[in-house]
């Protein structure tokens, strides 16, 4: 394993570190088994951030590791002050922190503040009666006269998002699992306890958080039903055609206007930290972009957010990207996006678009050179497929429920491979919880680091360009365009100007060259020059890329 660290770089001290940072996501249980119980642990990822730190990123992203029942792998929150027994300890945890940051590697940790489990002792509490000290800090409300919910709000996971209570005779809301009870955030007291868990983090040395689920924190407190969603427009994401959740328009149960007034709270809290910083999982399919901007303008708010545009089952074109950053332009141009092609929650995009190696890498330069900040997954770096599961394997609850039309998320989450000789990839002595993708083990990183060629080499050359240019960073860009299947813009910063291109398509394209005085970089990434005739050749898969210098 090549365990060339990165050197401390401006992101070790600079506050506004995450504008243009490439965060890289770690899903604990399957990362590294340190204690041989099948099971990814904190000292897992300890022991592999030599390879994180490799690969050039500025931070890492863990999923949650918080004390939990494990109905919906630790999002469902026990214990929001410590670790699961089967991820290890609190001084595991700080051990982790210390080692990434002598990596040069910063810590974001993923709060899951819109729900708790029903495990958590608030909702212990909270169930007891109508009249208990935390008797409001979760989504109650009576039933209708004939008994049913009290209106028409449906859960992700499918049915409705009310449960009946029988210790105070009313329904809870469960915008996800039924045991995954939503808090009420239009208690004061709620957002404080909450604050709190932020400060607790904060001291104990993380930089920053990745908020689960950032526009489902507060309901209309009129609980009025949501609408019906039109046929035409129900293009979610994930599971679109066999979950009756796509069938609603969501105005009431999520995105609510006093989620600013909350988003303030918690960025005033992260501004006594310099440094600190947080990136929203939007998840909404309609208006994804438009909250992102919203909740990422005025510099009081979230730093970052990602919607779920490139997380989507079509393969973008060269169109889709001009199409989705000229209405970024519009409706979050003061705000800040992070894009992500795959993570936990999606099939990896090397199957979902059915990626070629030439097209994994155009995808992996172009990600590199769009405005915004970056989250990449576990893996994503050496180009695993999604990894095919029996039912009888199957862990996750959306997966089983769904079956087979949807089979769930965790071919998305088997554990990383390592090297291939062990039957488990290197990553347990023992039998995984997840089994590993046998099409991933000649993908292992003691595969491809033994092979100048592979993916993982080239992840390394584009996150190192990422970073010799400020441009690219944390620059403007001019209209993204397209030209046929040639993506196109410009990035510039403090005089610095660079030209992208990619072709995204298996064929041959050509574009006219922009006028000025280019000069052709980035030729580790296999980028084309331009011809004598002012026209730019590129070849399948190719990008081009150019710098000048504006006096």
């Amino acid at each position: 394993m090549n365990t060339q660290t990165q050197p401390l770089t401006q992101a070790t001290t600079d506050p506004d570190w995450w504008r243009g940072a490439v965060i890289y996501q770690i899903y604990p249980r399957s990362y590294q088994d340190s204690n041989g119980d099948g099971i990814g642990d904190l000292n897992g990822i300890t022991q592999r951030l030599p390879h994180v730190a490799s690969l050039g990123v500025d931070a890492i992203w863990i999923s949650p590791f918080f004390t939990s029942p494990m109905k919906d792998f630790g999002y469902d929150v026990s214990d929001y002050c410590d670790v699961d027994p089967m991820f290890g300890t609190l001084a595991d945890f700080d051990v982790l922190v210390d080692t990434a940051h002598r990596l040069g590697l910063k810590v974001m940790i993923d709060l899951v503040l819109s729900h708790t489990s029903d495990q958590h002792p608030w909702f212990k509490e909270s169930r007891q009666s109508r009249d208990n000290p935390k008797a409001d800090w979760f989504v109650w409300a009576d039933p209708k006269p004939d008994g049913t919910p009290p209106n028409n709000w449906l859960s992700i996971f499918g049915g409705s998002a009310w449960q009946w209570d029988t210790r105070r005779e009313q329904y809870y809301l469960h915008n996800f699992l039924v045991e995954q009870p939503d808090l009420n955030f239009h208690c004061p007291e709620v957002q404080d306890a909450l604050l709190n868990v932020v400060r607790f983090w904060l001291d104990r040395g993380v930089d920053g958080f990745r908020l689960d689920t950032i526009n489902f924190y507060i309901h209309d407190k009129q609980l009025r039903d949501n609408p019906a969603l039109p046929p035409e427009k129900r293009n979610a994401t994930i599971a679109p055609s066999v979950n009756p959740y796509n069938h609603q328009e969501h105005l009431y149960s999520k995105n609510q206007p006093e989620n600013l007034d909350f988003l303030k709270r918690f960025r005033a809290v992260l501004d006594e930290y310099p440094g600190a910083t947080s990136v929203g999982e939007v998840g909404d399919a309609q208006r994804g972009l438009e909250i992102m901007g919203q909740y990422t303008s005025g510099g009081d708010k979230a730093h970052m957010c990602y919607a779920f545009e490139f997380l989507a089952k079509d393969q973008p074109t060269a169109a889709r990207f001009a199409e989705v950053m000229t209405l970024v332009d519009e409706v979050a141009g003061e705000g800040w996006p992070c894009w992500a092609f795959s993570n936990h929650d999606v099939i990896r995009h090397a199957s979902r678009w059915d990626l070629s190696s030439a097209a994994l890498r155009a995808y992996a330069t172009l990600i590199c050179c769009l405005r915004g900040s970056v989250c990449l997954y576990q893996g994503e770096e050496l180009g695993l497929p999604e990894a095919e599961l029996s039912f009888e394997d199957l862990q996750d609850p959306y997966g089983i429920e769904f079956w087979p039309e949807f089979k769930g998320r965790d071919g998305c989450r088997t554990p990383m491979v390592w090297e291939q000789s062990n039957l488990h990839g290197g990553f347990s002595q023992a039998q995984p919880w997840l089994p590993v993708g046998h099409e991933h083990l000649n993908r292992a990183v003691a595969v491809q680091e033994g092979d100048p060629g592979a993916l993982l080499h080239h992840y390394r050359k584009a996150l190192a360009f990422r970073h010799s240019h400020k441009a690219l960073r944390q620059g403007d860009h001019d209209a993204v365009r397209h030209t046929g299947e040639i993506v196109h813009f410009r990035r510039s910063c403090e005089g610095e100007e660079i030209f992208v291109a990619v072709n995204l398509s298996g064929e041959p394209a050509v574009m006219d060259m922009p006028e000025g005085d280019w000069h052709q970089i980035g030729q580790e990434l296999g980028s084309a020059h331009a011809a004598g005739d002012g026209k730019l050749h590129l070849g399948p898969w190719q990008p081009a890329l150019a710098l000048r210098k504006n006096d």
